[in-house]
């Protein structure tokens, strides 16, 4: 699973002081995917959505409605609405997606590696493309703000691209969001909160020094 593997389950000092960063971030993320798939598709084998159920077991999430996925979805939605200030608006996107292009479990592996593969690329792109911009400190936040809808504006519709490798993944990755269908608001929000959250996360290092 990579970045989405670990969830909730160590007790180490390091491991609290990082509830709510990039790592639980993007574990909620591959949860509430799950969540959706499943209620979506039906899916009752929770063996097969191994981060879904590592949450519900975690977390002792009731199942809603006698259907796996719903009140999952629900509980996850409501822990990045409130840790990371999500708006309705991302999680509608991704329902939409799953449902017009997951439409047999046959679908879902395909899907989650495009969008994995998706993500991994629009954030190389993202910290490529913004280089020393991403070095402002976190409080500006209007700023990094403003530098992220643009970077991600150019990657969607920029083409005089001098890097020939930089070309190649902005070309994969119109390729993967046509596939997806995730708008450049939904994409700028994902790439804007990845980058605060790395910030946070180096903070600490940085006062150690």
């Amino acid at each position: 699973m990579g970045i989405f593997s670990n969830l909730f389950g160590r007790k180490s000092a390091d491991t609290e002081q990082k509830v709510g960063g990039m790592e639980d971030f993007m574990t909620l993320i591959r949860v509430y995917f799950q969540a959706v798939i499943a209620s979506d598709l039906g899916i009752t084998n929770l063996n097969a959505l191994p981060d879904l159920r590592v949450f519900k077991v975690t977390l002792r999430v009731p199942t809603q409605g006698g259907k796996l996925g719903l009140g999952e979805k629900a509980r996850c939605k409501k822990m990045l609405k409130e840790l990371y200030e999500m708006d309705d608006d991302f999680f509608k996107e991704i329902d939409q997606s799953i449902r017009h292009r997951c439409k047999k479990i046959q679908d879902v592996q395909t899907y989650l590696l495009q969008f994995q593969t998706y993500v991994q690329d629009v954030m190389m792109l993202s910290g490529n493309l913004m280089k020393f911009k991403l070095r402002l400190p976190s409080f500006f936040k209007g700023a990094i703000r403003t530098a992220t809808e643009k970077t991600v504006h150019d990657i969607f519709t920029k083409n005089d691209y001098k890097d020939a490798s930089v070309l190649k993944t902005v070309v994969s990755v119109r390729e993967l969001d046509k596939r997806l269908g995730f708008s450049e608001k939904w994409t700028t929000d994902f790439v804007y909160r990845v980058v605060m959250l790395a910030k946070k996360e180096k903070q600490p290092q940085t006062d150690a020094k």
